[in-house]
């Protein structure tokens, strides 16, 4: 595996941070949580005048194998017809992209299609799905490392743009179902605690979902006794995860803030800081979503989303909306004046 060089940031500046929030013209706290998102942005870094410049989405797509045992409700298809519907705009990511100025890179990490004749979307296709984690390993180590890289490379391509905050969401039926077990093995929470509906599965195919993962974690814990995180995260995470998990680790190496939308993602980011945990200094996490388990995860991970909006359509929207809470953050830095420019008497 790539040896990450993630550090903590720099909390020498927190003191002066602080001065500079408690002197604008406001009462001291007033604006909650506004004040310890600019204190996270402006460690991050390590400014009074932080900038969200050039933000960048990265909506990566991938098909799984485990998708063959019946634990979601929508085809593998609607991967695949997905992802050309983003590319004519017509996704809610497409919309909330627009809506808050993120450029949208549409990437194809592993979909069961083929989507080199869309010009608009990347292909950085590993393989055409992952495998079965019922009966193997979803991914080999070969094919791990290198889904890991296209990650690493997207943020890498993102930085060069000057983007300071990246943004990633995900296209791939079925992915729920690695993420609950990701959340049972990294969270140590019973696993039928960890699995949901998903897309829509009434309660029988919730039922079927909870035996098949079962038997699968099952499985792995009888081929692989002592596992490692990067084990489990090869075992049963699909292409656009694995991705999205190097895309995060690479951009906290690069001081970007990163910011994670729901249930998937979220797992995404638990994986990332079970590799690096200094890694979660550079998240913010922007929602929390309708899927069973998930602010069960957050609270492992010591996260508080800025929104809770009953979402569950993934491809990043959850964490899209809440970008306006963190410019706002970014903007008191920057705009409000102080007590001494406004001529006001500072009292307290």
């Amino acid at each position: 595996m790539r040896n990450f060089q993630i550090t903590i940031p720099d909390e020498a500046l927190r003191p002066v941070i602080q001065e500079k929030i408690d002197n604008l013209n406001k009462p001291k706290g007033s604006l909650g949580r506004l004040e310890t998102l600019a204190m996270q942005v402006c460690l991050i870094q390590q400014t009074l005048t932080p900038s969200l410049a050039h933000p960048c989405h990265l909506l990566l797509g991938g098909d799984h194998g485990i998708e063959r045992e019946g634990v979601s409700v929508s085809p593998r298809e609607v991967t695949w017809q997905q992802m050309i519907n983003f590319t004519k705009g017509g996704g809610g990511v497409n919309m909330f992209c627009r809506q808050h100025g993120f450029h949208l890179r549409i990437v194809d990490v592993g979909v069961d299609y083929d989507l080199s004749y869309v010009p608009d979307i990347l292909d950085h296709k590993i393989a055409w799905g992952t495998r079965n984690f019922l009966h193997e390993p979803a991914m080999s180590r070969e094919e791990y490392e290198r889904t890991l890289q296209v990650g690493i490379d997207l943020a890498n391509e993102c930085h060069d743009e000057g983007c300071k905050v990246l943004c990633l969401g995900e296209m791939g039926i079925a992915n729920t179902s690695p993420s609950s077990v990701w959340m049972s093995l990294f969270c140590h929470i019973p696993l039928d605690e960890c699995i949901g509906a998903g897309a829509g599965l009434n309660t029988a195919g919730i039922s079927h979902k909870r035996d098949i993962l079962h038997q699968a974690l099952c499985n792995f814990n009888q081929l692989m006794p002592n596992p490692t995180a990067e084990d489990a995260i090869r075992y049963f995470g699909g292409f656009e995860m694995v991705a999205a998990i190097g895309a995060m680790l690479r951009a906290a190496e690069l001081q970007m803030t990163i910011l994670v939308d729901g249930f998937i993602m979220t797992s995404c980011a638990l994986a990332a800081c079970q590799l690096h945990p200094e890694a979660k200094a550079y998240m913010v996490f922007g929602h929390s979503g309708d899927e069973s388990g998930h602010r069960r995860m957050l609270n492992a991970l010591g996260a508080e989303p800025l929104l809770s909006l009953g979402f569950r359509l993934g491809e990043g929207t959850g964490a899209l909306c809440a970008f306006p809470i963190l410019d706002s953050a970014v903007r008191m830095m920057n705009e409000m004046n102080s007590f001494s420019n406004a001529n006001i008497t500072k009292y307290f």
